[in-house]
């Protein structure tokens, strides 16, 4: 079989708070969205922005990042990949279809005060500028269980050299 590739790389602006449920297993879930614009000549010469809205969703840990730091406004760096699911809808039967990015890795731009948890506490800062980056990696180490993975711990003192 051929190799394929599914990445997606967004860097945008949340477009409204994030809704937060948990799956019937407990699985937390943040679905959101997130706005990238470009910009583009029309016939006549003249820039013309264009928005484009992504739908995005999180789970488990990087849900509790997306639940704890991110509203409306929010600047994000998004890594994941397209998924599209189908259903029939309720009402008409009619077949329907959701393209979304599944989130795997995200970093925080904003600023506390731009939107990424105001003052409710959350990461702090190392350096003094005008903006943050903070960066959650769900995926586990490969072959290592998943209680394993959230338990680990390490210090300096792990480190050999």
């Amino acid at each position: 079989m051929a190799k394929s590739v599914n990445k997606v790389i967004l860097l945008g602006n949340v477009g409204k708070d994030p809704e937060i449920r948990s799956t019937p297993g407990g699985v937390m879930v943040a679905n959101f969205t997130l706005a990238t614009s470009d910009r583009q000549k029309d016939p006549q010469g003249n820039w013309q922005d264009r928005t484009e809205w992504h739908n995005l969703v999180a789970f488990t840990r990087t849900a509790e990042i997306v639940r704890d730091y991110v509203k409306k406004g929010s600047k994000l760096y998004i890594e994941g990949k397209i998924q599209t699911r189908s259903w029939d809808d309720k009402d008409s039967g009619a077949k329907r279809y959701r393209t979304e990015i599944i989130v795997n890795d995200l970093s925080l731009l904003s600023g506390r005060e731009e939107g990424s948890g105001g003052g409710q506490g959350g990461y702090s800062r190392a350096a003094s500028s005008s903006s943050s980056t903070a960066s959650f990696d769900q995926r586990p180490p490969a072959g290592a269980p998943d209680e394993y993975a959230q338990q680990a711990e390490i210090s300096d003192d792990d480190i050999p050299f």
